[in-house]
């Protein structure tokens, strides 16, 4: 078999320039980049939590990727499901793939109250919450419901963000800590049933992985371009061809919360959208 022909820094930049960053599916980086998957299987667990609920809620669906392939894998799906995104082109897609399914996809910025009504759910889920809003995530849960998510946790892809912005203060290396979203959790008035964390393995294969990843999640690198990056960008392009791939992990945890019974009989509406839903 003939050696794999190297490609040069200016033909991988423009590929990862070019890929569309739309919705949360990564197939493009398959032989480009890998990550570790947690132990735990999130879309997985969901399937089977989504089979026991009757009104589910999936917050900062993305492109509703994993909430549908959740739903497809349950063994019944909730009588009603709704899902909720803030950025507009995700909306869309979002929209298209959770429609089939009958799911209600509602445009809704990630940091406003969430637009339904109090208690209106038994299930609420969220894969990689920007910020999970602890009082509105217990007030739309029915007591006895829960919360049933994936987050990102603290120094996540940090090796990566600290190449290209150098050494981060100790605050920022310390957001979302499990031990801070449990706190907060608590104070929100939920019960913390189960809470893992694990720290996973990241390889980046080429440059063009590299660019589409930190155009993709703009939180990690917020002010990144390729133009005002391009001396980091080549530096590490020449360092991956010289060394191989480049290294990095993610933290991630899992939270199973729970909304304590109040003993009260009356259940309010299931769901009040103030927001347009598409």
């Amino acid at each position: 078999m003939p050696p794999k022909q190297r490609r040069s820094f200016e033909d991988l930049l423009a590929e990862g320039v070019a890929v569309p960053t739309e919705g949360w599916d990564f197939s493009w980086f398959e032989g480009r980049a890998t990550e570790e998957r947690p132990s735990w299987g999130y879309a997985v667990s969901l399937a089977g939590r989504l089979g026991g609920a009757t009104a589910a809620l999936d917050l900062q669906t993305g492109g509703g990727e994993v909430l549908d392939f959740a739903l497809g894998r349950a063994a019944k799906t909730p009588a009603l499901t709704v899902a909720t995104e803030g950025w507009a082109p995700n909306v869309a897609k979002a929209a298209a793939l959770l429609r089939p399914r009958g799911t209600v996809v509602v445009a809704a910025p990630e940091d406003a109250a969430l637009p339904f009504a109090d208690a209106g759910f038994d299930l609420v889920s969220s894969r990689h919450p920007v910020t999970p809003n602890w009082p509105e995530i217990a007030r739309v849960l029915e007591p006895g419901g829960t919360y049933f998510a994936q987050h990102v946790g603290p120094r996540s892809v940090f090796e990566l963000v600290e190449y290209f912005l150098g050494p981060l203060p100790p605050e920022q290396s310390a957001a979302r800590h499990p031990d801070r979203e449990r706190a907060d959790a608590e104070a929100a008035g939920l019960e913390i049933v189960d809470l893992r964390t694990e720290r996973l393995r990241i390889e980046f294969y080429d440059i063009a992985a590299v660019v589409h990843f930190l155009r993709k999640v703009i939180w990690m690198v917020p002010d990144f371009t390729v133009e005002a990056y391009e001396d980091r960008l080549r530096a590490l392009h020449e360092r991956i061809e010289a060394e191989g791939p480049f290294v990095a992990h993610s933290t991630r945890h899992l939270f199973d919360a729970r909304k304590p019974r109040t003993g009260q009989g009356a259940h309010p509406g299931r769901i009040a959208p103030a927001h347009s839903q598409v």
